[in-house]
């Protein structure tokens, strides 16, 4: 049986990626060493424009800022609350101004699925 783990915020580790221009970062909370299913953890983006295509199905929910999701023509502009379901397999743009977010990701071993880790 698994263990419950909490994540407190004050100690969780930010980490820089993507950009400039501006700032994001993440804090890899649930990954394959605690979970075989899921992936999970808090991103921040403020003033800048991330290109990914997503090779996991992913759910975000925006708990700061605004938040902005592109899908070629397609702008889904979040604030606190909403929530975005992303398919596997979509190439996208994150940005935000002083967003954060929760991302849920399936399956949490992704990087190995496609040769990435």
């Amino acid at each position: 049986m698994s263990e419950v783990k909490l994540f407190k915020r004050s100690e969780m580790s930010f980490e820089p990626y993507g950009g400039p221009p501006g700032r994001a970062t993440i804090a890899r909370l649930v990954g394959p060493e605690i979970s075989k299913t899921m992936g999970a953890g808090l991103a921040t983006f403020d003033d800048c424009s991330i290109e990914w295509t997503v090779l996991y199905d992913e759910l975000i929910v925006v708990l700061e800022g605004r938040f902005r999701l592109r899908v070629g023509a397609e702008v889904f502009e979040g604030g606190p609350g909403d929530v975005l379901w992303i398919p596997e397999n979509t190439p996208l743009r994150y940005e935000g101004e002083k967003a954060v977010v929760f991302y849920a990701l399936h399956p949490a071993d992704w990087r190995q699925r496609h040769g990435l880790g």
